[in-house]
């Protein structure tokens, strides 16, 4: 009978005398381990990231887009289209009818050249109104918001983002300035805090301007997204089918929007991202598959090569289990070091990634981690015991003569 302590000491001096082939599982393990630890955490980061760009809105929130997604489930269509327009018209209906609805703000949105004397810069520039704050929860940094008129008037006011503040006036005078959006003229009366990201935008590289002036700028009489707030006490869902049946009876019976919570696109996302974050670890754990079938067919190598070894110790009074003992010591050795080497390797990785990406949250779930971890030791020790039981029932004789 050999002791727990000589098996571990000779299974550790056999993995230093065959260093490429310890080198070789190592590598195979720890790619398998860092693999599973990397990939999660670029689903994780994914679907937290997305998630953070659709949770400012709150749970008070109702958006309505144009064009009706016809399945259930899935994901609204977040860039439809319909034959029929939701218009300013529309925009009136919905206010002056539905009392839950507190804040209401029309979205027209394009792309045009804005300029301040000689400076000028291609950018997004939004149509809304003076709701647009309240309902997307932005702050202001310089001045003030938008007046409070008719959503069917023009106005010549306008705000801008920090960063087009920056490009443009540089130190020049911003408030009360005027500038050029493409053929428009307006003049800013605030500047927004922050980036105020939204739907994958940066607004501080944007303009703000008075709805019908942006339908006039940019020929679109159509709006391309109307978000609503919700008054305290009502409930969302029965404002969500008011809003529905409304917009049902203005457009002559045709349900052609498509009205949508936050809660409910959050819960989608999560659905989509998360499952998209499980099936990532699974392809990766296919790697692990593969460094257990390297580990079986070296250690059936190793056995025999080492048939002479197997004999001698068998002659020397080591029983069946011993020998079994032995190579499952080394595959578990080599497993261990290797998940440890695999694991340190991806979460430095994942470090790096949330250093040169500081928006996107990358994060390995713990859940991630044992699973590769699991994984790891079930796959060394699965695939090392078909080879080691073969050892362990070699003959002392026949493995002494074998290579004779």
């Amino acid at each position: 009978m050999i002791r727990n302590a000589d098996i571990i000491h000779f299974s550790w001096q056999v993995l230093i005398r065959h260093r490429f082939r310890s080198v070789m599982i190592l590598l195979a393990m720890a790619l398998g381990v860092a693999s599973i630890v990397v990939l999660t955490a670029l689903g994780e980061g994914a679907r937290r990231y997305v998630l953070g760009e659709f949770a400012f809105l709150g749970s008070d929130v109702l958006i309505m887009l144009p064009g009706k997604k016809e399945t259930t489930g899935g994901l609204p269509p977040l860039t439809g289209t319909a034959a029929r327009d939701i218009t300013l018209q529309d925009v009136e209906q919905l206010s002056h009818r539905i009392s839950a609805i507190g804040d209401i703000a029309p979205l027209v949105m394009g792309s045009a050249e804005v300029s301040f004397k000689q400076r000028s810069r291609n950018i997004t520039v939004l149509g809304s109104t003076d709701a647009l704050i309240t309902v997307r929860q932005l702050q202001l940094a310089q001045g003030r918001n938008l007046d409070v008129i008719d959503v069917q008037r023009a106005s010549d006011q306008c705000l801008i983002g920090q960063t087009l503040k920056t490009e443009l006036f540089g130190s020049d005078r911003v408030i009360g300035s005027w500038i050029r959006a493409g053929d428009y003229r307006c003049r800013v009366v605030g500047v927004l805090q922050g980036r105020g990201d939204a739907f994958g935008m940066d607004l501080s590289d944007s303009l703000v301007m008075s709805v019908v002036a942006a339908q006039r700028l940019f020929d679109s009489p159509g709006l391309f997204r109307v978000m609503m707030k919700i008054r305290p006490g009502y409930d969302i869902d029965d404002a969500k089918a008011r809003v529905t049946a409304l917009m049902k009876d203005l457009h002559q019976g045709e349900e052609d929007v498509t009205v949508i919570s936050p809660d409910a696109m959050l819960s989608t996302f999560d659905d989509v991202l998360g499952a998209m974050t499980l099936g990532v670890a699974a392809i990766a754990a296919i790697s692990m598959v593969v460094a257990g079938v390297l580990i079986m067919n070296i250690t059936l190598i190793s056995v025999s090569q080492r048939t002479e070894e197997i004999g001698l110790l068998r002659a020397l009074g080591a029983r069946a289990v011993d020998i079994q003992q032995l190579f499952l010591v080394e595959a578990l050795m080599t497993t261990v070091l290797g998940a440890a080497i695999g694991l340190t390797l991806g979460l430095s990785l994942v470090a790096l990634a949330r250093l040169a990406f500081p928006d996107v949250p990358f994060y390995t779930p713990a859940w991630a981690i044992f699973s590769a971890l699991f994984i790891a030791l079930v796959a060394g020790l699965g695939f090392a015991w078909g080879p080691a039981k073969r050892a362990s029932q070699l003959l002392p004789v026949n493995a002494l003569y074998q290579r004779k």
